[in-house]
């Protein structure tokens, strides 16, 4: 998989921003039982496996059909260990060909970011779920986040909480917090990505169309971190999932929201057939 920013990747990405990753899905293991389990947005499969358990069917879906080939290739069911296995998918988060209630667990990580329309995204995590079903979101905090093309939509928690309150009964908006190592990290790379773009004076990047500058992200991105070197990405820092911890107080500089929404509201995710 070609390095652009979208996703995250080992050896690529820096080991702050992967651990973010791993810290979303601990606790969403830590909250699931038996039953169904569907991951919207699984990527190659890494952390989706982390939610595989006898007792559960586990399905991730992603947006690109070779992305979820290679998912299933390494953790579906021919795959070579002893695991068990998940199933995937390829399939739009916006659009989820799905029979209405069918998971009882469905997590969300660092997708709802991604979309113009996010109502659309929960409305349909609202639909798949079962009536006693649980879905999780989990998204960079606005304030916290540094300057990300395809971020398009992000949220503060009072928003995120509204967001997710018209398609469930019951809302709760906690948060991953970094410690010092982690904030130290974050903003190390903070600083030297507002030198970078301080060659934009005339801060172009607004005035073109985002497929432009979404173009131009994706092919100076790697090049700007063979220039820096792994000690200014963070590339082999050491950081993973321990350097996150869950929090119910969420400040400007926490830089994860992790939702929990239950009792999803039928009247607001009207039934669809699903898609052939």
């Amino acid at each position: 998989m070609r390095l652009t920013g979208e996703r995250p990747m080992q050896g690529s990405t820096p080991d702050s921003l992967l651990a973010l990753h791993d810290a979303g899905y601990r606790e969403v293991a830590a909250r699931i039982g038996p039953g169904r389990v569907l991951d919207v947005g699984c990527g190659v499969g890494n952390e989706t496996a982390r939610l595989a358990a006898a007792d559960r069917i586990v399905v991730g879906i992603d947006y690109d059909a070779a992305t979820a080939v290679d998912a299933d290739e390494e953790h579906g069911t021919g795959a070579a260990d002893d695991a068990p296995p998940v199933r995937f998918a390829t399939m739009d988060g916006a659009r989820l060909g799905i029979r209405p209630g069918s998971f009882d667990w469905i997590c969300s990580s660092h997708i709802i970011e991604h979309f113009v329309m996010p109502e659309r995204h929960v409305a349909e995590l609202a639909r798949a779920c079962s009536a006693s079903g649980t879905v999780f979101v989990i998204t960079p905090n606005r304030p916290a986040d540094f300057e990300n093309p395809f971020h398009v939509y992000l949220f503060e928690p009072k928003e995120l909480r509204s967001l997710l309150s018209l398609f469930f009964e019951e809302v709760e908006v906690c948060g991953l917090e970094g410690d010092a190592a982690l904030q130290a990290d974050f903003a190390a790379r903070r600083q030297s990505g507002e030198r970078i773009l301080k060659v934009d004076a005339l801060n172009l990047r607004r005035h073109v169309p985002r497929s432009w500058y979404v173009w131009s992200y994706e092919r100076m991105l790697p090049v700007v971190y063979r220039i820096l070197g792994s000690s200014v990405t963070g590339i082999g820092s050491g950081i993973d999932e321990s350097n996150f911890a869950f929090t119910d107080t969420i400040v400007p500089t926490t830089p994860v929201l992790f939702a929990i929404g239950r009792r999803p509201r039928r009247s607001l995710a009207p039934s669809r057939p699903a898609a052939d």
